[in-house]
């Protein structure tokens, strides 16, 4: 999409991450999950202090996408993480997409595609990073539809809890070709 920008995320950028974070997740998993357990991850998961020590640790990284055709508004964002910022796998070799997501009436409109894209880009140029590896929700189809389509494989699943509620998160790699 060549009206999309991407714009790295600062402290600065906290109540906007939290708007566009909350509006995204809650889109993509509400029909899927009870309002209480919702309502319970948005708080926790979108909580000031948590958003603040993420986006100051060094080894994450977050970015907007934004729309330059409709008053620069924030249409998706990034997340990234590396090293001991990962999730689970914390090997120095892998590379973490934690994060795509974008507002339902930019889907099928490439935005994803422009912040997989900048998550790729960041991870080839980093020499010490042989695949990058990501969990996806088994009930997000369109979500696993996308990674194999850039060529991502399952290799292995765990357990995301979404308020009181534990979930199965399909784990999906793309091995780094160099």
């Amino acid at each position: 999409m060549n009206n999309i920008d991407l714009k790295k995320i600062t402290v600065d950028d906290l109540k906007e991450l939290q708007i566009i974070g909350k509006k995204t997740f809650y889109e993509t998993f509400k029909d899927g999950n009870t309002e209480a357990d919702m309502v319970k991850y948005l708080q926790e998961g979108f909580e000031d202090q948590k958003l603040i020590k993420e986006i100051q640790n060094e080894n994450s990284e977050f970015y907007f996408a934004i729309d330059r055709e409709s008053d620069n508004a924030v249409v998706g964002y990034l997340k990234l993480n590396i090293g001991q910022a990962q999730t689970e796998i914390k090997e120095n070799n892998s590379f973490e997409i934690e994060r795509i997501y974008v507002i339902q009436e930019y889907h099928g409109k490439k935005v994803g595609q422009v912040l997989f894209n900048k998550a790729l880009e960041i991870a080839i140029n980093n020499n010490n990073i042989e695949y990058i590896w990501l969990g996806v929700w088994e009930g997000n189809p369109r979500a696993i539809q996308f990674y194999k389509k850039n060529g991502f494989i399952e290799f292995d699943k765990h357990i995301f809890v979404l308020g009181n509620d534990e979930q199965i998160d399909i784990m999906m790699k793309l091995v780094l070709k160099r």
